[in-house]
């Protein structure tokens, strides 16, 4: 069996095994990942397939993500991980392979794990989870399982790749599926964590997408949302683009969204972290080698976006969600997994 067909049979396996409900978008996920899907597919998949097989692989994910292998020929597989490029999140250690990706999301996490409560036990939705970066991290940092739901097939194929080197037994717990959040069921609240990181200002409707976040959370559990803000606390709502990204619908206030989230069902929302993007956190790379976020800013005046908005800054809010009493009010339910 090739390395493409093993990695669709036991994401499978390992989806339906820890999620049975999830179940219903088995066919789905397969047709995505048919090589008729998407024009680069052949060619992703034949790099997949042509991945090698550590021998005595250790990895380390509690600091970085840092595969120690013994490969046999670095070169070869440094030429068949660029068949997947463009990488954007990351980075991932392999051997003498360093995937140097676009963005350092090692910082973002850095500014994230220090205000993450305990989460051994716990199962996370990741939305919007790119090639699974964060999953791996969350795994390290004790987590029981991620769930990523991505639609971009290339990041899917990016985290096949990863979960090759890195190993079955550890990458059934690290799910990333060709699926967007609205293709995911609802039902039973079944994640213990659930994160949105760098989707919300996407969304044309922000509200149903906090809901949509909100309807596969366990009462008590934690809502991560990750986004950009205004720095003045106005909602800016562009004409047009916002840091050449077109999709940009609605850049919040950090306290209106804040006010949002509480009446939604939620208590205990707070902004944990504001950052100013830097072009060392986003930039052009050997394996993100298009134009970067410097490109995005007034050359004259970095404080500002090429169309004279103000520069891209970040804010992590969590929230914790609320449990309904008999009576339908909302009450405070303790932490749960």
């Amino acid at each position: 069996m090739t390395a493409s067909a093993r990695f669709l049979e036991q994401t499978l396996a390992s989806l339906t095994s820890a999620l049975p409900r999830w179940s219903s978008v088995q066919e789905l996920i397969e047709n995505r990942l048919q090589p008729s899907h998407h024009g680069d597919m052949p060619r992703w998949r034949k790099a997949l397939d042509a991945l090698p097989t550590p021998d005595a692989a250790r990895l380390e994910l509690e600091d970085a993500f840092r595969l120690e292998a013994q490969l046999n020929n670095p070169a070869a597989l440094r030429q068949t991980l660029m068949e997947l490029h463009p990488w954007r999140k990351g980075p991932f250690h392999i051997g003498d392979v360093h995937i140097d990706t676009e963005w350092r999301s090692d910082w973002k996490w850095q500014r994230l794990s220090k205000h993450l409560p305990e989460l051994a036990g716990k199962r996370v939705l990741d939305v919007g989870s790119g090639n699974g970066y964060y999953g791996w991290r969350l795994l390290g940092a004790g987590a029981a399982s991620v769930i990523g739901v991505d639609p971009t097939l290339l990041f899917v194929m990016q985290h096949a790749a990863i979960s090759h080197l890195a190993g079955e037994e550890l990458s059934a717990h690290n799910l990333v599926l060709p699926l967007s959040l609205e293709d995911a069921p609802v039902g039973d609240e079944e994640f213990g964590v659930v994160m949105s990181m760098g989707v919300l200002y996407h969304r044309r409707n922000q509200q149903d997408h906090l809901q949509s976040l909100l309807q596969h959370l366990q009462p008590g559990g934690l809502l991560v949302l990750e986004t950009l803000v205004t720095p003045d606390g106005v909602d800016l709502i562009p004409d047009g683009r916002y840091a050449r990204m077109r999709n940009v619908w609605c850049v919040n206030g950090v306290q209106g969204l804040i006010r949002t989230i509480g009446s939604l069902g939620c208590s205990d929302v707070r902004c944990v972290d504001t950052t100013v993007t830097t072009t060392d956190e986003q930039r052009s790379t050997d394996w993100m080698h298009f134009e970067s976020f410097e490109h995005c800013l007034d050359a004259s005046d970095p404080s500002r976006t090429i169309e004279g908005h103000p520069a891209p800054r970040r804010a992590i809010i969590l929230a914790r969600k609320q449990a309904r009493a008999k009576d339908g009010q909302l009450a405070e339910s303790p932490e749960t997994s």
